[in-house]
């Protein structure tokens, strides 16, 4: 029950998106960046000279760059390796019993969490479940955030649904985002789009970031 090895696919483009229903822009001063499960263990999934994962995590770098930059919070999620199984709970049904300790849990070399970044232990698809993310959002007086990692039918859509249903505001980035197919990355930027935030790119992203920075 262990992740499969994953497929190369190209990244949707913008055009393959359904239009926003809404029309929020970033503003850096009330919003996060959510570095969803980037760990190694999720990682190797991929062929990692390959797309997907390729350009999303350049983006995710860039991204998170920018926003060190901009003095926004860079939250990252972590899921702990040897889970006791009263934690892991229904989960191992689908998944098995996940990672291990050692370097499974560790983020990718490219991404490694920085000193004054926030590091959150997670549990379920939702980075708001069994966690004190709300929390820490609203200590940072954020209510917006931004969302990018893998995979994004699950975790990084959850997220941002369980978001928008705490009144904050997700942006999820459509090339900074990797799933298992290419049809799991279309449905999930479709439902967001449509349903509970913004879907946005990268070069989009860091346009607004450096607009408010000479504003």
């Amino acid at each position: 029950m262990a992740i499969p090895p994953i497929a190369p696919y190209s990244i949707p483009s913008s055009e393959e998106i359904t239009e926003n229903r809404v029309s929020w822009s970033l503003d850096p001063a009330r919003a996060a960046l959510l570095i969803h499960d980037m760990q190694r263990y999720f990682i190797n999934a991929y062929e990692r000279d390959q797309e997907p994962i390729v350009s999303a995590l350049a983006n995710m770098v860039r991204i998170r760059d920018m926003c060190i930059e901009a003095g926004i919070p860079v939250v990252y999620t972590m899921q702990p390796g040897d889970q006791h199984p009263s934690r892991r709970g229904i989960l191992a049904d689908f998944w098995g019993a996940g990672l291990t300790s050692g370097i499974d849990t560790e983020v990718v070399p490219e991404l490694a969490p920085g000193r004054s970044d926030i590091q959150v232990t997670k549990w379920r698809y939702s980075a708001f479940q069994r966690t004190d993310l709300r929390e820490l959002l609203g200590h940072y007086r954020r209510d917006q955030l931004i969302v990018t990692g893998v995979y994004a039918h699950m975790g990084c859509l959850l997220s941002a649904a369980e978001a928008f249903m705490s009144d904050v505001r997700p942006f999820l980035v459509l090339d900074a985002t990797a799933d298992f197919t290419r049809e799991d990355h279309l449905m999930a930027m479709n439902y967001a789009a449509r349903r509970c935030g913004v879907v946005t790119t990268t070069d989009a992203l860091t346009a607004d970031l450096s607009r408010s920075q000479v504003a």
